[in-house]
């Protein structure tokens, strides 16, 4: 079913739906009309000679430089070659199409003052597959994602480099091929186009949507964590969640109660030890305020894609274009810079759970390192540290990027919100803590086996939902007996966690939260 815009009631999985899998997007006819009416409102002020910024003037400190009538097509030509400033290697594709729909959406809205043939050719380049090369590196997210939106529009104009159908081409040659006309831009139409947040908005609309899945995810390997440790299931009772009220912990110690039902090695209480350390213990505690900041940054995310974040903006029926600034990124800088951090919390408690289970004093009379006739094999000696190196490098890109504002162009635009930067870093984060997950369902895995190994029944007395995930890893990964290339399956671990295949077999059983 295609996704419909009107620039008001886009979501975050229909934006994944476009990006993702390729789903076709149409424009709601009230959105139709209400860009032809803003356009008409437009050409009215071009026409009456008013002073209105971008349309009649120029850019940034430029703002004072009147331009004739006959040089407003020009002016948005020049700026978007000009502002195509981007740098370093391409985004990959995914972002490229959400930005594209974002973008589309948001001047569906009819407060931007694009030209409806304008608008309809950015959805059919979405449509027919053509994608913009647009370089990672280049916004501040002050006016908002000035140099890469730029390299998006020059795609629309037929110029520059694009990626069609798995192959790098020129622009023109794209359109040729898909049977589209490049547009020749009005004015305003150049203005519209590269003014907003929606870069840095795709970049990290797409690491939240992979953050609420690994969330879920970290609570299954806390579960088979907890099964290999004999966790004291009753530190997820719902009585203490509820006196503290958050609903992150809530729906965690919820989760863990599901994943742990039936379970034979996790019992409410242990005959040898009363609580069990933080990382098991007050797993709830601490997914849990990942997961409501993942909330959080859901909802911001949600009302930006719907946001019109250009300047200037038309309000046709009050007969008013006001210049404002919308396009600053800053609410969601702070929203990534936050989502990133919730994201490093689940790895780094992570770590701590795999430290426990290959370190012999601490794993409950597991074999060092979790690997027999050891010295010999190294087992899992050295995951751990992989691990421990991802979390240590995911608290050097954690480093708010909002709070570090540099000014530019000529210090009009004298705070910037480097938005950009937190949603590429959240992205990085993210990659890092998938890792890092993936490690604890292996390390778990092989501890659960080895309970087997020592007579312990340690397979047979899981829980359906962790023998749900245990039968699924071993379905594709036997069990370590003697020293492996570990790197072989440390990667199938992050791929079941980045695909979610591990999730859907688990919740097969039991749906999470």
């Amino acid at each position: 079913m295609a996704v419909i815009i009107n620039g008001r009631d886009l979501t975050v999985e229909q934006v994944i739906a476009v990006c993702r899998h390729h789903e076709k997007v149409e424009i709601a006819p009230e959105a139709v009309e209400a860009v032809k009416k803003a356009r008409a409102y437009v050409e009215k002020k071009v026409a009456d000679k008013a002073v209105v910024y971008g349309l009649t003037t120029g850019f940034g400190k430029f703002a004072n430089v009147s331009i004739s009538t006959e040089e407003t097509a020009q002016l948005q030509k020049n700026l978007i070659m000009s502002h195509t400033c981007a740098l370093g290697k391409p985004y990959e594709q995914k972002y490229v199409r959400a930005a594209m729909l974002l973008r589309a959406n948001s001047l569906s809205r009819g407060n931007s003052d694009i030209r409806l043939e304008t608008l309809q050719t950015l959805v059919d380049m979405l449509n027919k597959g053509i994608h913009p090369i647009v370089p990672e590196k280049g916004s501040v997210g002050a006016s908002g994602d000035l140099a890469p939106l730029s390299c998006i529009a020059l795609g629309l104009i037929g110029m520059g480099k694009v990626e069609y159908k798995g192959e790098t081409i020129e622009a023109k040659e794209a359109f040729d091929a898909a049977g589209l006309k490049p547009v020749v831009l009005a004015s305003k139409e150049g203005l519209a186009l590269n003014n907003g947040t929606q870069m840095l908005t795709a970049v990290g609309l797409n690491t939240l949507y992979d953050a609420m899945n690994l969330m879920k995810i970290a609570d299954i390997a806390g579960a088979m964590t907890g099964e290999a440790l004999h966790a004291i299931a009753k530190a997820y009772d719902p009585k203490t969640h509820e006196l503290r009220g958050h609903q992150g912990q809530i729906d965690v110690a919820e989760n863990m109660r599901n994943l742990l039902a039936g379970s034979k090695n996790a019992l409410p209480l242990h005959p040898t030890k009363v609580q069990d350390p933080y990382s098991q213990r007050c797993l709830p505690q601490i997914h849990g305020a990942s997961r409501d900041a993942i909330n959080y940054v859901y909802e911001a995310v949600s009302r930006e894609i719907n946001a019109v974040t250009d300047n200037p903006i038309v309000f046709p029926d009050h007969d008013e274009v006001i210049s404002g600034g919308n396009f600053h990124g800053q609410p969601l800088a702070l929203a990534f810079d936050f989502l990133k951090i919730a994201i490093s919390e689940l790895a780094n408690v992570s770590e701590r759970r795999q430290e426990r289970l290959v370190n012999p004093a601490l794993s409950e009379g597991l074999p060092a390192f979790l690997v027999k006739n050891g010295g010999l094999n190294s087992g899992y000696m050295i995951a751990q540290y992989a691990s421990a190196s991802m979390v240590s490098e995911n608290k050097v890109y954690d480093h708010p990027a909002c709070v570090d504002s540099i000014p530019t162009s000529a210090n009009q635009e004298d705070h910037v919100s480097m938005g950009s930067t937190s949603a590429r870093t959240a992205a990085m984060v993210l990659d890092n803590a998938q890792k890092v997950i993936g490690i604890e369902l292996s390390t778990a895995a092989q501890a659960i086996w080895l309970r087997q190994e020592m007579g312990e029944h340690g397979i047979d007395n899981l829980a359906p939902a962790t023998r749900a995930a245990y039968d699924f890893i071993r379905e594709t990964i036997p069990p370590v007996e003697e020293d492996i290339i570990m790197h072989d399956q440390l990667q199938k671990f992050d791929e079941m966690v980045k695909d979610n295949s591990i999730l859907e077999a688990v919740e097969k059983v039991v749906k999470l939260k």
